[in-house]
């Protein structure tokens, strides 16, 4: 619609804007169908709707995109030029806007370093405390280290050594090497006559040096003098001289006992002689190279060769490829080396590795100083060989910043990741590591789970001194209250030192909101996705008092919300539909929950009881076979057993961090892929795991983007695009031009825009905002030439079919199986309102799982595939649920099994066997508390037990009232 058109509808309109709500009004972006909606301020509102039908573009791409718009034309004309312009979104007004703030579930920090600690801001302030109130304690002796003030040392001198003859020094170098012949040069211009080097006294002379090989200790001397009050004058000039030219530290030596002992102005351990700097909050950051352990920089953990990825067969030989880098045998140096190392020790390199001496095999990969004797007829004109460096250094070599892109990514293959061997994961540096509060350090606080580490939080001050009990009473105030939001929105299982990017989408949500209840702001438009996501049932009613109290501040929520229980404790709620995609972006219904439940819309059916989603009379019996897993520790797992009936639909449940997704993500998971795909990732500690006959093939179908890249999109990942592009290279026309299926690739040089590089659009760095992208000005987002677009199939171009729905694509490729038979799945998932050429970025996590299933169901299976899906309910209304337990219920009819982490209670109750877990998250959880059907697991005292209790027996009212 062109400008002219939009004024026109918006002089039109009654305006409707109050000062007591956010208005908007035309809004066109994405399938809204020129919608108008009020939304109250200060209110906590739902927007709800099946998925497709608007919902996110109405609180996301028009609201907050509005917002963050508005944000940007508040900088100056210069840096609005360096962030470029922001496309209006299309909408003829919206008023009552306030500052708003997206809280989405794609917003997950992936960088290493960002911590739950970090992002809550915890962290900072407990740097804080840690530099003020701190104690520090030698790591050599372990004794409290001391510093004292000038007159102090002083008048200790006086008392300890009261006419004893000493010498004053002042430290200068500690366990160093080096020659230090500048050192001493400079010493000597300043008209010092004499040091003490490694414990013997020398004279300052031209040109001396040390051996720059060893380790040195030198101190400079000051005065020697006999220790009396009457020459105190020299005394104490004698010492600020030595705290001068020693950094803030004297060393004093007793003549007559000849012994050592240091005093400091900074903290400093007497007996050793070690300092500590003056304690800072960045001393106390893992992301300050003052704080950082210096082995891994702060990360927590290394990468190293694994030596079972070098040898992952240890029952070959290495004449038959049993070390993987190599390869079998060939005629070449490295090989006639190794079999040098093998004859030393008795054997040959046709000897089974695992039959080899460890001495041998430690040589192979990690080197040997000796000289290797070489006896091979290709090499008689050499009797002997270098020294052997071994296959690790050589694989860590090829990590180097000489090595190629290729050889990096080979050698790739043979690291894993292991917890640092100096601060055993703590990130910090040792001097960090040894302050103390209440005898615990830093690290210690950051592993205890939130709940715990408030309870310490409550009372640590009264275990302090009265003057540190002061000082930390400002900065306690400020952790406690951040972290009672934590324990309020259900992260009380976590841990401060967690990572982020180890987060699933919800917990993520859920520690940004925790973040801005501590922020305080008010007169703010919070919109937030699905906070609600795998949050388990108990927990809803605390998130729910969350958002009520950031409401309460004088905010405004604006929550994209599918949960029931949210929904009827909101205060307002729009919903958007009546269906989805084309058939979507309309409000069918606004107002109060009390007024939604006498509607008859999709969601007001569910909500009221008109509409259920439907169980099955009886849970199936399976195959008869079982998948065991015994002895799973990863983790807080308490040494699980797992049992897996094959040929039911099963689902894991459990409160949020009982271990559901450490015992079937991390370890389950990995051990499967490892057998069927050869994976590199490590599972868990476990025992052993029976019965892998019985299943011959495992599908992970998680909530990750479909691809590594956004030009990844359902017509790809699905495959059905290269059916497309052949019945695009078939057309006459194209066969005239010549071209071929690659033409039509957007992904290639040839029949793409090369403007935009077969993108699209072109994406603008907002620096400190999310990344804004903007259609291409050559081929306005259709990603082809101009040639390329010319060939048609029925009127539509290559474009045009990657921007139909999948419904539309349905009808479109109707006569042609080739292509129909991919897409009908699509369709029959319930995800017809997507389009074929959808950036996966774009697509929800449910939506991504969705079209990942899509793909595997039209493929051919056996019948004994293993099914492992995450919460795929994310994202999806009452009806789509409905669908979904279909479809899963196809899989499992047809033999296979269907393993589910959920939290729905519809999906729960839908299980033909449940296993729950907890009975807390963290350390309270990590047990098998009960299995069984839905109801046997009802009738359990568990915290997931009531919650199916009652969908159970609201289903089995309404089947007696159907009876009546």
């Amino acid at each position: 619609m062109s400008t002219a058109n939009n004024n026109e509808t918006t002089e039109n309109k009654p305006d409707r804007a109050s000062a007591s709500s956010l208005s908007v009004l035309g809004a066109r972006v994405h399938n809204l169908k020129n919608i108008d909606v009020d939304i109250p301020h200060n209110s906590l509102a739902v927007i709800t709707g099946l998925s497709g039908s608007g919902k996110s573009s109405l609180a996301f791409d028009t609201i907050f995109a509005e917002g963050q718009r508005r944000y940007i034309e508040t900088f100056s004309a210069y840096a609005r030029n360096m962030l470029g312009n922001l496309e209006r979104p299309d909408v003829d007004k919206i008023t009552g806007l306030s500052p708003v703030i997206a809280i989405e579930q794609k917003t997950v920090n992936r960088n290493p370093r960002s911590t739950i600690g970090t992002t809550t801001e915890v962290y900072d302030f407990l740097r804080l405390l840690y530099s003020r109130v701190g104690t520090a304690v030698s790591y050599v002796t372990g004794e409290p280290m001391i510093k004292y003030t000038r007159d102090q040392i002083v008048n200790l001198i006086l008392q300890r050594y009261d006419g004893h003859k000493i010498y004053i020094l002042a430290p200068l170098v500690k366990n160093r090497k080096g020659h230090y012949k500048e050192l001493f040069e400079q010493l000597r211009k300043k008209g010092f006559l004499t040091v003490r080097v490694d414990g013997e006294l020398r004279d300052l002379t031209l040109n001396m040096m040390l051996d720059r090989y060893k380790n040195h200790d030198i101190e400079l001397v000051i005065d020697r003098l006999k220790v009396s009050a009457k020459d105190l004058t020299r005394l104490e000039s004698t010492v600020a001289d030595a705290l001068r030219q020693g950094e803030r530290q004297v060393m004093i030596y007793d003549v007559e006992d000849d012994s050592a002992a240091y005093f400091s102005q900074t903290l400093m351990d007497p007996a050793s002689g070690i300092s500590y700097r003056e304690p800072a909050p960045h001393n106390f950051s893992f992301n300050s190279p003052l704080g950082a352990c210096p082995c891994c920089k702060g990360l927590g953990y290394v990468n190293i060769v694994d030596r079972n990825k070098i040898i992952p067969n240890p029952s070959l030989s290495i004449h038959e490829g049993a070390i993987l880098p190599l390869g079998k045998y060939k005629n070449s140096v490295i090989f006639w080396q190794i079999d040098a190392i093998c004859k030393k020790y008795g054997c040959t390199i046709k000897t089974p590795v695992k039959d080899l001496p460890e001495e041998a095999v430690g040589e192979i990969l990690n080197g040997t100083n000796e000289r290797l004797v070489i006896e091979n007829d290709t090499m008689a004109t050499y009797n002997y060989f270098n020294t052997y460096e071994g296959l690790v250094k050589y694989i860590e070599m090829q990590q180097g910043d000489d090595a190629s892109a290729a050889a990096r990514k080979w050698s790739e293959g043979f690291f894993s990741r292991a917890e640092c061997p100096e601060c055993k994961g703590d990130r910090l540096n040792r001097e960090a590591l040894h302050f103390f509060i209440d005898g615990k350090n830093i690290a210690q606080l950051c592993r205890l789970d939130i709940s715990d580490l408030y309870e310490w939080s409550k009372d640590v001050e009264s275990r302090l001194s009265p003057t540190q009990a002061i000082i930390a009473r400002e900065i306690m105030k400020e952790i406690r209250s951040r972290l009672k939001f934590l324990v309020d929105v259900g992260l009380d299982y976590l841990q401060l030192n967690r990572a982020s990017a180890t987060l699933s989408g919800g917990e993520s949500q859920r520690i940004r909101l925790a973040t801005q209840l501590g922020s305080q702001l008010v007169n703010v438009l919070y919109i937030l996705d699905e906070p609600s996501i795998g949050l388990h049932q108990r927990d809803n009613r605390r998130l729910i008092d969350s958002l009520k109290q950031l409401r309460d501040a004088s905010n405004s929520i604006l929550v994209v919300e599918h949960d029931k229980d949210i929904m009827l404790d909101a205060d307002y709620i729009v919903d958007i539909g009546p269906k989805a995609g084309r058939k979507g972006g309309e409000v069918v219904f606004a107002g109060t929950p009390a007024e939604m439940l006498s509607t008859d819309t999709l969601t007001a059916n569910y909500l009221n009881g008109k509409l259920s989603i439907p169980l099955r009379d009886k849970p199936r019996k399976g195959n008869g076979q079982k998948l065991v897993l015994r002895g799973a520790k990863g983790n807080n797992l308490k040494n699980v057993t797992l049992t897996l009936p094959l040929g039911r639909f099963i689902c894991v449940s459990g409160v949020s961090g009982s271990g559901k997704s450490s015992l079937i993500n991390s370890t389950l998971q990995p051990i499967l892929s490892q057998k069927f795909f050869r994976s590199q990732t490590a599972p868990l500690p476990y025992d052993k795991i029976e019965g892998l006959e019985n299943i011959d093939k495992v599908v992970t179908v998680d909530q990750s983007p479909l691809g590594k890249s956004p030009r990844s999109n359902p017509a790809t990942y699905t495959g059905v695009f290269t059916a497309i592009r052949d019945l695009y290279a078939s057309l006459s026309e194209a066969k005239i031009r010549g071209y071929r299926p690659g033409r039509f690739s957007f992904n290639v040089a040839g029949g793409r825009c090369e403007t935009c590089s077969g993108n699209g659009y072109k994406t603008i760095e907002m620096n400190f905002l999310p990344d804004v992208l903007v259609p291409c000005e050559t081929c306005g987002g259709k990603r082809y030439n101009r040639e390329t677009l010319e060939v048609r199939f029925k009127g539509k171009s290559i474009a045009d079919v990657l921007d139909m729905t999948i419904n539309q694509a349905v009808e479109f490729f109707a006569g042609i199986p080739a292509i129909l038979n991919k897409i009908q799945v699509l369709r029959d998932i319930g995800l017809g309102y997507i389009k074929l050429g959808q950036p996966s970025s774009t697509l929800s996590g449910g939506e991504n799982q969705r079209v990942k299933l899509a793909t595997e169901l039209s493929r051919r299976d056996t019948g004994k595939t293993l099914f492992i899906l995450d919460e795929p309910t994310t994202g999806l209304h009452f009806d789509d649920i409905r669908v979904l337990l279909s479809v899963l219920n196809r899989l499992v009819d047809k033999g296979n099994t269907v393993l589910v982490i959920e939290h729905n209670l519809d999906v729960v109750c839908a299980a033909d066997h449940v296993i729950d877990m907890g009975p807390g998250g963290g350390k309270n959880g990590g047990h098998i508390i009960t299995t069984g059907t839905p109801a046997q697991v009802a009738k359990f005292d568990s915290p997931t037990a009531p919650f199916i209790r009652e969908v159970l027996e609201g289903v089995q009212k309404d089947r007696s009232d159907s009876k009546r």
